[in-house]
C-alpha cells in the first residue's frame, strides 16, 4: 500500500504547474460568467441584480504552492549504495567453457562408474552415490557438485573481495580435475 501511494505521489504532475493551470481556467470561467451573468442580469429583471456574484477563490494564484517530486526526479538513497563488481566477457566465457568441461566431467565419471560395476572388478566408494551406482540415476546424481560448483565460482567472481575474484576458477576447475580423475581410476578398475 505504501508503495502505491508512492508510486501515484510520484506519476502526479508537479503541483506548481497544476496549480497554476486549475487557476488561470478558473479566472477564465469566472471571467466569462460575470460577463454573462451581467449581461443576463440587465435583461431579466431588476431583482437579480442584487444577487451576490460568486466567491473569491481561497487559492491565491500568486503564491507558489509546494512542489512535490515528479517521476523525472527519483528518490535520493539514504546512503550511497554499493554495487558487486561485474564480471568481464572474458571472465563469462571461460567460466561457460568451465562449466561445459566440468559436467562433461562428470558425465565420464558417471559412465566409468557404470562400466566398473558391470564389470565386477569395481565398486562405489561413495556413500552418497551409492544408491545411484546401479542404475541410470547416477548420471544425473553426478551433475549436483558440478552445478553447486558452477555457482560458487559465478558468486567468487563478482565478490567485493579482490582476492576472491582472482580465484572465482579454482572450484570449478578442482571438481573437474576430481571427475576426470575418478574416470580414469574406473576405467584402470574395470579393465
Amino acid at each position: 500500500m505504501v508503495l502505491a501511494t508512492l508510486l501515484l505521489l510520484c506519476a502526479a504532475p508537479p503541483a506548481d504547474k497544476a496549480v497554476k493551470v486549475a487557476a488561470a481556467n478558473a479566472n477564465a470561467e469566472r471571467q466569462t460568467l460575470s460577463a454573462a451573468a451581467t449581461d443576463n442580469l440587465s435583461k431579466v429583471a431588476p431583482v437579480a441584480a442584487a444577487l451576490p456574484s460568486a466567491p473569491e477563490p481561497k487559492v491565491n494564484p500568486e503564491v507558489e504552492p509546494a512542489s512535490f517530486r515528479s517521476a523525472a526526479q527519483p528518490f535520493q538513497p539514504a546512503r550511497p549504495v554499493t554495487r558487486r563488481p561485474g564480471e568481464t566477457p572474458r571472465q563469462k566465457k571461460t567460466w561457460y567453457v568451465l562449466m561445459a568441461v566440468s559436467h562433461a566431467g562428470a558425465g565420464f565419471d558417471a559412465w566409468s562408474t557404470r562400466r566398473a560395476i558391470s564389470s565386477g572388478g569395481g565398486r562405489e566408494a561413495n556413500p552418497f552415490m551409492k544408491p545411484f551406482a546401479n542404475s541410470n540415476a547416477i548420471y544425473a546424481a553426478t551433475q549436483v557438485s558440478p552445478a553447486f560448483m558452477d555457482f560458487l565460482g559465478k558468486r567468487l567472481m563478482v565478490s567485493q573481495n579482490p582476492w576472491i575474484r582472482k580465484l572465482w576458477w579454482v572450484p570449478q576447475a578442482a571438481g573437474t580435475s576430481m571427475s576426470f580423475a575418478a574416470g580414469a581410476h574406473n576405467l584402470g578398475v574395470a579393465r
